[in-house]
């Protein structure tokens, strides 16, 4: 089976998977959003990455995860809560991966998806860093780490 036929296949089960994992966290923005929008949004995450496993295409996820960094640092995420919920569902895409692929496949299948997702987080921690440099947020001060260090 093809990776991008089995990731189809396997789609609600991951989501649902990676939904449940956030959930347990008790993350104060995923519990605000609520179940069934943490939900919708590894939907939209995970169809990104089945398009760009299918179309051997990184733009696309590329952009979706650099829009995702604009719109979570706006409602004030930090960056280690939006990665969160990306490792999130890529556990548990590579889970399903070795529980329901052959051994010949594995390579294959992993090698795709580990891309994808490297390259989306890649693009999501240098948008956020971009974004919250731009506006000096208080978690990259970091003079705080140098109190004391004034030569007295």
């Amino acid at each position: 089976m093809e990776t991008a036929e089995f990731l189809t296949r396997e789609r609600d089960v991951i989501v649902r998977e990676a939904e449940e994992t956030l959930m347990h966290l008790r993350e104060r923005h995923y519990e605000s959003a609520g179940a069934a929008e943490v939900e919708r949004r590894l939907g939209a995450l995970f169809d990104h990455l089945a398009a760009a496993v299918t179309t051997r295409d990184l733009g696309p996820v590329v952009g979706y995860a650099q829009e995702i960094a604009d719109e979570r640092f706006a409602a004030g995420y930090d960056l280690t809560s939006v990665q969160t919920g990306f490792n999130a569902l890529e556990a548990a895409t590579w889970g399903r991966i070795l529980t329901g692929l052959e051994p010949t496949q594995l390579a294959e299948a992993l090698g795709l998806v580990s891309t994808v997702f490297g390259a989306a987080k890649d693009a999501l921690g240098r948008r956020y860093v971009s974004l919250a440099t731009k506006t000096r947020a208080p978690s990259l001060d970091l003079r705080a780490l140098f109190a004391g260090t004034d030569g007295a």
